[in-house]
């Protein structure tokens, strides 16, 4: 059985390896290997936004929401959607060209040129604060591995987060931004066609909706967004919709991807692609959450982040179950990639080229970034190897630290001719340390509030307050 699943698993990595050996060829500089050169399509732009999003999440942690809490969880899934519409409309077409002009590979290096801010503070937060989220959300991406191997092989769970980081590693290394944007393009049209075939399938097996609604009703599941109208329940929708939409006006490994297209008017054929991609894949997760609780049952079953894989191994024979769960890692693969590349990028641009080598070649600063890879991933394996939460915990946390110390700043460094650095600095660091915190305040409140609420209004505050009260000190640059 373990032969042909893992048969099935090598013949699409050898597709992915062939995917990796062709564009190699077009990473030849540092800002090939970090934004392409500002050279994708709209096609390939759309799915590498998108695609790179959803990690292991899409498959393991947002089924298993809807699965232990029904309908209600899905605002999740309504607020991404309605803020990466918004993303598209606001930020994709400003980002593009703002970074062009200030001629900026990533975050920190835009906001330090169009803040003029000179002292490389911008730089150094940005840089800290995308070390510490990112090693986090990466080694949420390793955990979803791990589980899927140890479930799927019997192996030690150890060794499972180890196999993932070889896998990833190579992946990065062999082209950068260029090949993660083609292999983005394959593993994000299979991973549709996955996330929707299986819960259609498997649909007729548990009645049909009818049968979903009768247990739902047995194990008395919301089958409405709002099951009541209590303050309760407007907590916990505006919490999960705004909790996290809201990240994605921060997420580096989503927004650089705006930043690679090669002509802004293709980004509103991007944005249809994408977000035509990104409403099919969650709404076809609601469903494996929905046929899951028939099929299972609640209490069945320990680790509800297991459902999707547990069904396909039931359901299917061993060589189909191998290539149906190389969508979970084409998904976990995706999202780790871009943000390895996201991070080892700050670290060589914002640390190494900032801080030690100003005038260090292309060919040392790709050597540097590579390097970043290999450090990175050992420390995100370290992470996931103590598995200390799930991954639903782990990715809305670093989600809300990530988005909430840099979505602020985003949108007012492109609509906001107010904002100086003095502002970007505290809006950095307040809403990255309020993000971090926020689990130990909230134990003291009696609703479950998601990190990312309080602290992006409040890094927006202090953006503007600081702002304010330090104008007369500096003028921002506009162009």
């Amino acid at each position: 059985m373990y032969t042909l699943e893992l048969l099935a698993i090598l013949i699409y990595f050898l597709i992915l390896l062939t995917i990796g050996y062709f564009s190699y060829r077009k990473s030849l500089s540092a800002s090939d290997f970090i934004i392409g050169s500002r050279s994708l399509n709209y096609m390939l732009t759309a799915l590498a936004a998108h695609a790179s999003d959803m990690s292991s999440w899409i498959f393991l942690a947002y089924p298993a929401t809807i699965f232990s809490r029904g309908m209600i969880g899905a605002w999740v899934a309504i607020g991404l959607i309605t803020c990466m519409y918004l993303n598209w409309v606001w930020i994709a077409p400003k980002i593009r060209v703002a970074t062009e002009q200030f001629n900026s590979l990533t975050f920190s290096s835009f906001f330090e040129s169009r803040l003029g801010d000179t002292s490389g503070l911008i730089r150094l937060f940005s840089a800290a604060i995308l070390v510490v989220f990112y090693t986090i959300y990466i080694s949420a991406g390793l955990t979803g591995l791990g589980d899927l191997l140890t479930t799927l092989f019997k192996i030690d769970y150890g060794v499972a987060i180890l196999i993932g980081i070889l896998i990833v590693i190579p992946y990065v290394f062999s082209g950068g931004y260029v090949t993660l944007a083609w292999i983005d393009l394959f593993q994000g049209s299979f991973l549709l066609l996955v996330i929707i075939g299986v819960p259609l399938y498997l649909l007729g097996k548990v009645g049909g909706l009818e049968g979903i609604s009768k247990s739902m009703e047995t194990y008395h599941l919301s089958q409405s967004l709002f099951p009541n109208f209590s303050i309760a329940t407007w907590i916990s929708v505006i919490s999960s919709t705004f909790g996290w939409g809201l990240g994605y006006f921060g997420q580096p490994h989503i927004v650089t991807k705006f930043m690679g297209i090669r002509n802004v008017s293709e980004i509103h054929k991007s944005k249809w692609v994408g977000m035509s991609w990104m409403t099919l894949s969650l709404s076809a997760a609601t469903l494996v959450g929905l046929v899951a609780i028939p099929f299972f049952g609640q209490g069945s079953i320990g680790n509800p982040e297991e459902i999707f894989i547990r069904m396909v191994q039931n359901c299917f024979s061993s060589f189909i179950v191998g290539f149906i769960l190389c969508a979970i890692l084409a998904a976990t693969i995706n999202a780790m990639s871009s943000q390895v590349l996201v991070l080892t990028s700050s670290l060589t641009e914002d640390f190494y080229k900032r801080l030690f080598n100003p005038n260090a070649s292309s060919k040392e600063l790709l050597a540097v970034s590579r390097l970043g890879v290999i450090i990175v991933g050992l420390i995100a394996f370290f992470i996931a190897w103590s598995k200390t939460h799930s991954i639903y915990i782990l990715v809305e946390y670093a989600w809300s630290g990530i988005g909430a110390s840099f979505g602020p700043l985003v949108l007012l460094s492109l609509y906001s001719e107010r904002v100086n650095k003095y502002g970007a600095w505290g809006g950095i660091l307040g809403g990255g340390i309020i993000s971090a915190f926020w689990p130990l305040i909230n134990l003291h409140i009696p609703y479950a509030i998601s990190p990312l609420l309080p602290a992006f209004f409040a890094g927006m505050l202090l953006i503007l307050v600081i702002s304010e009260l330090t104008k007369a000190k500096h003028k921002p640059r506009t162009h």
